[in-house]
């Protein structure tokens, strides 16, 4: 390794010098680096060889991250490892195509900014602002939504540009109608974002928690910068105006302010921003509605769709900065969080920062072995695994709360918003506790703080302050219940009051996540000539019963934890015994005589479904909490394994409606959505894990990809990419509230794991191979552990977990009753 990339190295971690002397001398020959997000060839899709980059650039690309992701900020591995665990780095276009729905700019792990290219805005495709392959962008927005299936964000877009000031982006077929622009040599690592715009225009973007900076190099001549603050998410079902307020201001000092009301899918939210540059513009022009000329010499304007051009006579020389603080409480508060995380004009020193960050996130795993593509995709997982939820209180620790009013948090704490809970419930939480319980413990106080002022209690998707009751039940209960069981310290009983009128008042509002709660109370199910979706309501709130009653106990309430127990129970009643399915039934009493699981329900309006993004296939499997319940249930466990394989090995049909969420087929298993994505792992509770490793082991390879269309589905806020890095790691929390893990099949040599407390969590699997899915024995600290199964309280004591693999199916591991897992608070047998 040259002198010029260890100094390189010392000065991205801020590791020793002789740290980075140790490191070169022992790796020199080992190394060969990896780009952290490839440069693209427009129109091609092809990953170049080299972006066009200064030497100091392809040198951070090429190493810097990735060293410091697996060397310089987590707790030092052995040399050798250290050197072979730098070649891992993230790509960050990883699920940009396809139906992943991710962003590629820049923006720090659970950072409230996250400033990235939009390329555009009406299409499915796009819910994140960006698709890879469209082939122009529009700006440079400084809010989005990560694997999202619904739009929304995009929020204060910047538009660096040459020639004719164009007020409008024109369509996606034909960039020269508006300000789009084509572009190339596109680049994209962790907190750092390049393009080099078709107007000559080389943008750079980087990220503090609350700001978004961008550096743009124009050529010689003059240029603008449109500010665009009507840009946002369209969608035809969409009734306007989806801005209803919206103003724009410049002071005597520079900084130009704005705000807006959006009526997107977060109704009602609101953002405030404060942008200052480098140096001050030759004019400004403020437009308003219709793209009206406002009077010359304006300072500001209000309307519902306004704008600003920032016009500059000469803009070649030197690099062009902006720096723009956002905030969902007021302007001022953008000021101020301007004023505290951008007190200079150094870019590049922004930029080191938020590669030390993401370097200290990414260093809680390491992997060896594999191949070179599935390190990579690890790397890109445990990324999109740490991009949401997002910081949401400003740096004097005010945010919105779910009541609409202002809010602030203790002293020390912080507010976050992007809850996906439904997704993210089953596993990007869990990993969280394992591999960064700081950051999950901040994420529970902040859930109880937002359950207390929620007039709805309990979460489900609260976005920017408002709670949008999207997908079915209230699973923020799910996510507590889960730290109070792995002993995350919280004030969990504060939250019960809420939780409890959600659970058992039924004159309480409810928005669509919730609706036929007295029925469901009442009969034991939620009628499907009542409500739409009416079976996977039940399934969910009996989930969310069942996390509730822990939560109950917890705080002394008995009586109700154990009514609720009692209730979680009630998933038996939409899945007919008489059949094996999961099956709509009617107020009566009476099943939906003309069944097929492959069919989204009865169907009484087009709309209507009685599955939430699933079918009967699917929903069958959807009970996490008590699957030896449901294994009786479907007739014992000969029979639920007949169904488990008949699940995978079905044709993989579904009807003309279904949605596009159900995705990645194995049979009728669907990989690319979250309702059984536990399903693999059930072969253990029936003890034959062996057909669990093989089918693990199958997804992990066939459904993730080193590439745009890399993940199958919506990523969802991370929730797809924590599943990849849980089987990868060789375990996965099919009952995140059991706080135990269900062995899969490993996928690489070696991992090696921080859960907290300086500990380390070392998982080996010896000469792994693809052909070698299978589980032969397992080893805890040099032990023998004959179960199928680990806790959580097991692996974050740190030890050695050693897996030794197979070509052939070993059925006799985990075959004994008392080696199967726990469920409904109890081993079998």
């Amino acid at each position: 390794m040259g002198r010029d990339v260890v100094e390189a190295f010392v000065a991205v971690t801020g590791a020793p010098a002789e740290a980075g002397a140790q490191l070169g001398n022992a790796a020199q020959e080992s190394l060969r680096p990896t780009q952290l997000g490839p440069g693209l060839r427009r129109g091609t899709g092809e990953v170049s060889d080299e972006a066009a980059l200064p030497p100091r650039l392809q040198l951070s690309r090429r190493t810097l991250l990735a060293t410091a992701a697996s060397t310089a900020l987590a707790a030092p591995l052995p040399l050798a490892a250290a050197a072979r665990a730098q070649r891992i780095a993230p790509n960050l276009f990883v699920g940009t195509g396809g139906d992943g729905h991710t962003y590629p700019g820049a923006t720090l792990p659970f950072g409230m900014v996250q400033l990235s290219p939009d390329t555009d805005v009406e299409r499915w495709d796009t819910c994140s602002g960006y698709h890879h392959g469209d082939g122009s962008i529009m700006g440079f927005s400084h809010t989005h939504l990560s694997g999202t299936g619904i739009g929304d964000m995009l929020d204060v877009l910047l538009v660096p540009t040459r020639g004719p000031v164009k007020l409008t982006p024109g369509p996606l077929a034909d960039p020269d109608a508006g300000y789009r622009q084509r572009y190339s040599d596109e680049l994209a690592e962790p907190g750092y974002y390049r393009v080099k715009l078709e107007s000559g225009v080389l943008a750079e973007l980087t990220v503090t928690e609350r700001t978004g900076w961008h550096r743009y190099t124009f050529p010689r001549g003059a240029a603008h910068v449109l500010v665009d603050l009507s840009h946002l998410v369209l969608d035809k079902s969409d009734a306007k105006p989806l801005i209803d307020e919206a103003s724009l201001a410049l002071d005597a000092a520079g900084t130009l302010t704005g705000s807006r009301r959006v009526h997107r899918w977060a109704k009602g939210r609101r953002i405030h921003f404060a942008l200052q540059l480098s140096r001050r513009p030759d004019r400004v022009t403020f437009y308003g509605d219709d793209d009206q000329e406002q009077p010359a010499g304006a300072s500001g304007v209000q309307g519902k769709r306004v704008k600003a051009v920032l016009h500059f006579d000469e803009a070649g020389g030197a690099p062009l900065l902006a720096r723009c603080g956002i905030s969902a409480v007021d302007v001022a508060g953008a000021r101020a969080n301007l004023a505290a995380e951008a007190r200079g004009w150094d870019f590049d020193a922004v930029r080191r920062a938020a590669a030390r960050r993401w370097a200290e996130q990414l260093g809680a795993i390491a992997v060896e072995g594999g191949s070179a593509d599935q390190r990579v995709i690890m790397a890109s997982a445990l990324y999109h695994a740490m991009v949401a939820p997002t910081l949401f209180s400003d740096v004097d620790g005010r945010y919105i709360g779910l009541d609409r009013q202002p809010q602030r948090v203790p002293a020390g704490e912080r507010a976050f918003s992007t809850y996906s809970l439904w997704d993210t419930y089953r596993a990007l939480h869990p990993l969280l506790t394992l591999v960064a319980p700081d950051q999950a413990g901040a994420l529970v106080r902040d859930l109880v703080r937002q359950t207390q002022q929620s007039p709805y209690g309990p979460l489900v998707w609260p976005l920017q302050g408002v709670e949008t009751g999207t997908m079915m039940g209230w699973h923020g209960v799910s996510v507590l219940a889960e730290a109070q069981a792995k002993g995350i310290p919280a004030d969990y009983a504060a939250a019960w009051p809420a939780i409890r009128k959600r659970s058992f008042d039924f004159a309480a509002p409810d928005l669509d996540n919730s609706k036929g709660r007295d029925l469901y109370d009442a009969k034991g199910y939620v009628p499907a000539d009542v409500w739409f979706e009416s079976v996977s309501r039940t399934q969910e709130y009996a989930y969310d019963d069942w996390a509730s009653s822990h939560l109950a106990r917890a705080a002394g309430q008995s009586a109700d934890a154990e009514r609720l127990a009692k209730r979680s129970g009630n998933w038996r009643n939409v899945i007919d015994p008489a059949i094996g399915f999961a099956r709509p039934r009617f107020a009566d009493g009476s099943w939906w005589k003309d069944y097929d699981p492959i069919q989204l329900g009865h169907m009484p309006k087009p709309w209507w479904r009685d599955y939430t993004e699933a079918n009967g296939w699917q929903a069958t499997f959807l009970n996490q909490h008590d699957v030896y319940g449901l294994i009786r249930h479907i007739g014992g466990n000969q029979a639920f394994e007949a169904k488990l394989d008949a699940l995978f090995t079905a044709p993989s049909t579904l009807p003309a409606n279904a949605p596009p969420d159900i995705a990645g087929l194995v049979g009728q298993y669907a990989h690319g959505n979250e309702p059984d994505q536990h399903a693999p792992y059930l072969y253990a509770y029936v003890g034959a894990p062996w057909k669990t490793q093989a089918m693990v082991r199958r997804l992990c390879v066939e459904m993730y990809q080193n590439a745009p269309k890399g993940v199958i589905g919506n990523d969802d806020c991370g929730q797809m990419s924590a599943w990849f890095v849980f089987s990868a790691l060789g375990f996965y929390p099919v009952d995140p509230v059991e706080a135990a893990y269900v062995f899969g099949s490993p996928l690489f040599e070696r991992a090696t794991l921080r859960v907290g407390g300086g500990k380390r969590l070392v998982i080996e699997a010896p000469g792994n191979r693809a052909d070698t899915p299978y589980v032969a024995a397992v080893t805890w600290n040099g032990r023998p552990w004959t179960k199928s199964w680990i806790s959580h309280a097991e692996l974050v004591k740190g030890g050695t977990l050693r897996f030794t693999m197979s070509a052939t199916p070993v059925p006799g591991f985990g075959r004994s009753m008392a080696d199967r897992p726990p469920s409904f608070g109890r081993v079998p047998g």
